[in-house]
């Protein structure tokens, strides 16, 4: 049995919408204050991706947010499988800028988000 032409073309509709990028970096900055972080989505739906985790209001900073297939390479550590706090979502969080963060990072990646730490990325 063929589908009918407009079923075939209202699917093909939606590719465009599913080929979009899995991944945000933000990079804030304030005084004295300068971080970039990548947020690689692993099972949070779309548009709250898009609309709330890849979009943070963060008070007297300056806040810059480009989409990206996957998060670029030089990270200096990486929390993988991150849970979000109080809810079923993954994501891959990383961290680029001051390496000797890690030492707060990882603990807070392994105990608070249930994430595996993973250095120089």
């Amino acid at each position: 049995m063929r589908l009918p032409a407009f079923l075939l073309l209202s699917s093909l509709s939606i590719l465009p919408a599913l080929a979009h990028a899995e991944a945000c970096v933000v990079h804030s900055r304030g005084d004295r204050l300068d971080v970039k972080v990548c947020q690689q989505n692993r099972s949070i739906p779309a548009k709250l991706f898009h609309e709330g985790f890849c979009q943070p209001q963060l008070k007297d900073q300056k806040v810059e947010v480009t989409y990206a297939d996957s998060c670029p390479s030089g990270a200096f550590g990486v929390c993988s499988n991150a849970q979000v706090a109080n809810s079923p979502y993954r994501q891959d969080i990383h961290y680029y800028g001051v390496a000797s963060d890690a030492r707060f990072l990882q603990p807070f990646c392994e105990s608070q988000s249930n994430g595996q730490w993973q250095s120089g990325k």
